[in-house]
């Protein structure tokens, strides 16, 4: 087999992270919606919890000001000055894809680049009719390129960096997710147990696709167990623990090191925080502080990507030896 050149890797690795953070904000700002309808009107507070949540709010309130629906709307999707934008993303996305056109399947590039196309053409109109379809519309594209890419490529080396950038692309918004939920989207400790409680956790189950497997699973709503399905369920594909799980698998894959062994930084981290995931227990973690675990969840994700980074996409100088 032909050996994955780094710059094909890191771009594949990089198309697919920036594909499902498109995805992601779909759904953050999607979550939202369906909360101004639900929740008493002229609250904000989730707005402006986006805007903290993406890492961005000093940019935002420079350029914005205060987090109105319109205002967070036009920065997380059309905003081409925020590299973390939908229309960023997804252009971003784009450009990865298209240097690598030679590695990718010819249905993966007509997929990407005819969602970058109909993206342009709705950010230069006044705005979309209806916004949870254009959400929804969104989200579908991003499943249809991950559709194509699963069902054209080969499942090589290269398609494993795409696992692996897409799933831990995932873990980390979905740990995000609930930080949002915890500790910023509940307007008052007095709403706790209440109706609009439920309809905030109901919400972020369908924000990760997962309100009808969870309810099969668990039944009637109860946060302790939203907390450990989203973040210790091993089938549910959404779940960190099961992100970590597939991340590190294709990891593995990519190296020919046996399971439970590593040969690089990035595999030893991999299986620490895989194995953290698979004994921990819902208890201890609410017990030790929620925000604290995801914080420091988010954390050993960052340095995995670093270790990536390091490992397989680092340019490192060539050194030579001068002739005796």
């Amino acid at each position: 087999m032909k050996p994955l050149l780094s710059r094909v890797a890191e771009s594949v690795y990089w198309m697919a992270r920036y594909m499902e953070r498109a995805e992601n904000v779909a759904r953050f700002v999607g979550v939202n919606l369906h909360l101004r309808i639900d929740l008493p009107q002229g609250d904000v507070n989730g707005w402006q919890a986006l805007i903290d949540t993406s890492g961005d709010a000093a940019v935002f309130l420079e350029r914005y000001g205060t987090a109105t629906p319109e205002r967070v709307i036009e920065f997380l999707v059309f905003d081409t000055h925020n590299r973390n934008s939908i229309l960023s993303c997804v252009r971003a996305a784009r450009e990865n894809a298209r240097s690598v056109r030679e590695t990718i399947s010819s249905e993966m590039w007509e997929e990407i680049n005819s969602f970058h196309l109909v993206l342009f053409d709705q950010a230069a109109r006044p705005g979309p009719d209806s916004l949870p379809e254009f959400f929804q519309r969104v989200r579908r594209s991003c499943h249809l390129f991950q559709g194509v890419t699963d069902s054209t490529m080969t499942h090589n080396e290269a398609w494993h960096f795409i696992q692996l950038g897409r799933q831990l692309e995932r873990a980390d918004k979905t740990t995000r997710l609930l930080d949002v939920k915890y500790f910023i989207l509940l307007p008052s400790a007095s709403d706790v147990g209440t109706p609009y409680d439920d309809i905030q956790w109901s919400a972020v189950l369908k924000s990760v696709s997962g309100f009808e497997m969870y309810r099969k699973a668990h039944g009637r709503i109860v946060p302790i167990r939203i907390v450990e399905f989203l973040l210790l369920d091993g089938d549910f594909p959404r779940a960190v623990r099961h992100c970590v799980a597939a991340a590190d698998y294709s990891l593995h894959t990519i190296t020919g090191t046996p399971a439970a062994n590593f040969s690089c930084g990035s595999e030893q981290r991999m299986g620490l925080l895989r194995s953290e995931l698979d004994y921990a227990q819902v208890q201890a973690i609410l017990a030790g502080g929620l925000h604290e675990f995801l914080d420091g969840l988010q954390a050993k994700m960052n340095r995995i990507d670093e270790c990536v980074l390091e490992d397989f996409f680092a340019r490192r100088a060539v050194t030579t030896v001068a002739a005796v």
